[in-house]
């Protein structure tokens, strides 16, 4: 049989082939998008990505189509052709669902190759009989099965390849599908084209829809409307999977979050029940404990005899000879020991137990259950004998010891005051020698008691205008020259009168009211030497620095907000810093004594020789002044030894430049001394007790204050006028 001659469109063939491909990119995407959606949203991509799929899919066909030609005049029908259209829908939708599904079977695959294969071979098919050819196409029906059995080939690769990229998440990704869109578009192409040749036109024939689809720029126009219609589903595709990406690592950043959140919740819960050096409980979490204890026992006892009544114990553990090796090995040393009696008393203790660092170097035991006197004394006798035990630093090995207070209840009183009983039965241990063990009685509350009530009305000493300064002069050796004073703190008590330092500073630093009070000492010096400016004299005046202050950040601010708001100059004032403070922790006693010396106040080395200055330290430190410390100078007269050692610190002082400085003068002897020795400036009772700002103006004015030796200066030093 004579068939008329085909030919096809070059630009048209590749036009197709390249729909197929960019179609097979976008399908792979849409694929994605179904499979990763739940509910509606999987439902509209799947409706959406079966209507964009099927244009690209039919678009390639129609395409394909158009550019074959005849030597006679080819039409489409609208009818037809519409209906190979949804034939293209219907294998898109079936190959968007199977994509969607979790796993791929064996059965699977073949059921849907089979189902888009068939969807596939039916689109072409259809879309042939859109020519509507009299007489009718003549088909070379092995050609007719070879296209089914790509177009169920190709399906089954477009299956797999759907499994297969899902796997895929690295950056090879895009490459990877890429090559699978090629491949897929050319599977599908070959489909058609293989399609296009078993179908075979008899002379003669003529096309009976030559006048519906098929004019000449309708390829350009189906080729663009359909690289429209991809290209936006790509950019959807994408923008969908760059929301779903920001939106996992949004989840991942909410549940990273809620991860740091939750851990430092615990750290926080750690913090406020637990002490961070030792690991042992704080006060917080022991009185907590101590308080349910409590409670928990009068419960029972309250249904039991007095004799099978429970009891529960506190022992109050205070270190006896820590602070020596603070001063002299440093605080990290320090912490290692405190470290190492925490391990101790938990190797001591039972489970039930608590242990508690409740100060420095006090610590706390809550005994549950425990028994009697006996029982707690035994207890007692252990901790003291491990605490004993030396520990070791380095290269060094140093010996600390306890005193133990123990307090039972409810042998010694209601629960609320257990531990202060313990801490009065400590404090025995301690008037004992300490290393050792004290049990509670009731004359030991009394010790206690005072503490408490010292303590409250220290709170409000400061608001009620209870503190007082008092001035005690210095005095220049070589003129004689009254040359400044230093202020020493003094608690006007409403009804103790008086009370010395020695007494109330261990107890404003034990309940932390130091920081509180080293504040008000810097302000009221300010003040009183800014009302002596006004007064004519240009006082220099001394204050002493606490180990508290020292550590306090904010120290230098607030003593040079103090001089600019009485408006003192920096040079009037000299801070004070014992030797054993100052070598605690040199970095930080060197950063502040930097600071300090930038803003122009004046620094001193007080009680020197009683601590363990290292000289390179000493040489650090930029202090203008020493301070010998007056057991040295109490000794003068009879001890050859402490001549020695002041005339050394006098040398040694002024090789560094400094000023020296000796308190405690008492005698004419000790002054005489001194003076020989080259000390630049004398402090003591030899010319004048501590006293109150007005009388010290009296005092310089030639008027002796009550219980003032018969001493007044020959001369102000010029400076203070």
């Amino acid at each position: 049989m004579n068939v008329l001659p085909s030919t096809y469109d070059t630009w048209g063939v590749i036009a197709s082939i390249l729909i197929a491909c960019f179609a097979s990119y976008v399908t792979l995407e849409l694929a994605r998008r179904v499979q990763t959606h739940a509910g509606w949203a999987a439902v509209l991509w799947w409706l959406g990505g079966s209507l964009v799929m099927a244009t690209g899919i039919w678009a390639m066909h129609f395409v394909g189509m158009l550019a074959f030609s005849l030597p006679i005049d080819l039409g489409y029908s609208v009818f037809w052709t519409t209906m190979s259209f949804l034939a293209a829908l219907v294998v898109s939708g079936v190959a968007l669902g199977l994509a969607s599904g979790r796993t791929l079977g064996r059965a699977r695959l073949v059921a849907g190759s089979l189902a888009m294969g068939a969807g596939i071979s039916g689109m072409h098919y259809i879309g042939m009989h859109a020519l509507d050819m009299v007489p009718g196409i003549v088909w070379h029906w092995g050609m007719v099965a070879l296209s089914v059995v790509i177009a169920v080939a190709a399906s089954a690769a477009a299956l797999g390849i759907f499994f297969w990229l899902r796997k895929v998440e690295d950056e090879s990704r895009p490459l990877r599908q890429v090559v699978a869109a090629m491949v897929m578009g050319a599977a599908i192409a070959g489909m058609h084209y293989t399609g296009m040749e078993a179908a075979g036109f008899p002379v003669g024939s003529i096309c009976g829809s030559a006048d519906a689809l098929g004019s000449d720029g309708l390829a350009g126009g189906i080729t663009l409307a359909c690289g429209v219609v991809l290209l936006l589903a790509l950019l959807t595709s994408q923008y969908d999977a760059r929301v779903r990406r920001h939106a996992r690592r949004m989840e991942v950043s909410l549940q990273q979050a809620n991860t740091d959140l939750q851990a430092a919740n615990e750290e926080l819960r750690q913090r406020a029940f637990i002490d961070p050096l030792t690991g042992l409980a704080n006060r917080l979490l022991f009185e907590d404990r101590l308080n349910h204890a409590v409670a928990r026992l009068d419960r029972v006892n309250d249904t039991v005899s007095s004799r099978h009544a429970e009891k529960v114990a506190v022992l109050f553990i205070d270190l006896d000879g820590f602070k020596p090796v603070n001063d002299t090995y440093g605080h990290g040393a320090g912490d290692e020991v405190l470290k190492e009696v925490a391990r101790r008393l938990n190797r001591e203790m039972r489970d039930s137990d608590t242990a508690a660092r409740v100060g420095g170097d006090e610590f706390l035991l809550l005994i549950e259950a425990a028994g009697g006197a006996a029982d707690c004394v035994a207890l007692a006798r252990r901790v003291v004998a491990s605490i004993a035990q030396p520990y070791d630093l380095g290269t060094d090995r140093v010996a600390i010891a306890a005193s133990i207070g123990i307090a039972i209840h409810p042998d010694h009183g209601p629960g609320t005051r257990l531990v202060a009983h313990a801490d009065a039965a400590m404090y025995a241990a301690k008037a004992m020698g300490g290393s050792s063990y004290a049990v509670f009685e009731p004359g030991m509350g009394n010790a206690a008691q005072e503490q408490i009530t010292l303590q409250n009305d220290l709170k409000q000493a400061v608001d009620k205008g209870q503190l007082e300064l008092h001035y005690q002069p210095k005095m220049s050796s070589a003129q004689s020259q009254f040359s400044g004073v230093e202020a020493l703190l003094r608690w006007n008590h409403p009804d103790r009168g008086i009370i010395s330092p020695a007494l109330f500073i261990p107890i404003a630093e034990r309940f932390g009211l130091i920081g509180e009070i080293g504040n008000w000492v810097i302000q009221e010096a300010c003040r009183q030497m800014a009302a002596w400016t006004d007064a004519g004299l240009n006082m220099r005046v001394a204050i002493n620095i606490s180990a508290h202050q020292l550590r306090d950040p904010q120290l230098v601010t607030k003593i040079d907000l103090a001089l600019r708001e009485h408006r003192v100059s920096p040079s009037r004032l000299l801070c004070e810093i014992t030797e054993s403070v100052a070598m605690e922790d040199v970095e930080t006693t060197q950063r502040t004594f930097e600071n300090l010396a930038k803003v122009g106040v004046f620094l001193s080395i007080d009680d020197f020789g009683t601590g363990y200055s290292s000289l390179s330290y000493l040489r650090k430190l930029p202090a203008q002044q020493l301070k010998i410390d007056r057991s040295f100078v109490l000794d003068l007269e009879t001890s050859g030894d402490a001549r020695a050692v002041v005339d050394a610190v006098v040398r040694l002082a002024h090789a560094l430049g400094l000023r020296v400085v000796a308190e405690g003068v008492e005698t004419q002897g000790q002054r005489d001394i001194l003076m020989a020795m080259g000390c630049d400036e004398l402090q003591g009772y030899l010319f004048a007790r501590p006293m109150g700002a007005q009388a010290l103006m009296r005092w310089i004015k030639g008027t002796k204050p009550d219980g003032t030796p018969d001493f007044t200066p020959s001369v102000i030093h010029p400076d203070l006028l």
